[in-house]
């Protein structure tokens, strides 16, 4: 990497398929997928996650929609998560093509700065579906979840990168 971290873009293998949302990390959120009517109640369905360390994160003055031009992966938590896709994943409407995703609640428990420009902890949940075709159709959409302080939970602003499950890159 030639002295340098990843680039936000190259940890996320491009911008295609990308959701980026802020939450606090103690909310859920869903989301419906329609694949057109389409029966997929034959389809695999799965979601995981891991939470990550942003160096920076800059807002387009504008929209108000945060901009990762400058943005570096500075290490990553050590909370890799599979999604309990009978909780999370909603697929009673697959065979007419409707299913839901809920990012659950609690994905990352560690500490948060409130200012989230530095240090920003971002939960990336990779949500996939295959089908049962031959060979199988794999599909994956991403969301970058920002995760923000939330004085609510008990907890005190803290730096994130000094949490005992964070491993820097170097």
């Amino acid at each position: 990497m030639s002295g340098r971290l990843l680039s936000f873009s190259q940890y996320l293998g491009g911008a295609s398929s990308v959701k980026v949302v802020e939450m606090f990390p103690g909310d859920q959120r869903a989301y419906t997928y329609n694949f057109n009517n389409a029966d997929v109640s034959g389809y695999t369905f799965s979601a995981d996650y891991q939470s990550i360390l942003l160096s920076d994160v800059t807002y387009n003055t504008a929209s108000g929609e945060p901009t990762f031009q400058n943005t570096n992966v500075s290490g990553y938590f050590t909370n890799t998560a599979n999604v309990n896709a009978s909780t999370y994943i909603n697929s009673t409407g697959a065979a007419s093509g409707l299913v839901t995703l809920t990012i659950p609640a609690n994905r990352y428990t560690g500490n948060v700065l409130p200012n989230a420009r530095a240090n920003v902890v971002c939960t990336v949940l990779s949500f996939q579906w295959e089908s049962t075709d031959t060979p199988p159709q794999k599909e994956r959409h991403r969301f970058a979840i920002l995760e923000r302080f939330d004085p609510t939970v008990g907890k005190v602003p803290a730096d994130p990168a000094l949490e005992s499950n964070f491993v820097a890159l170097t």
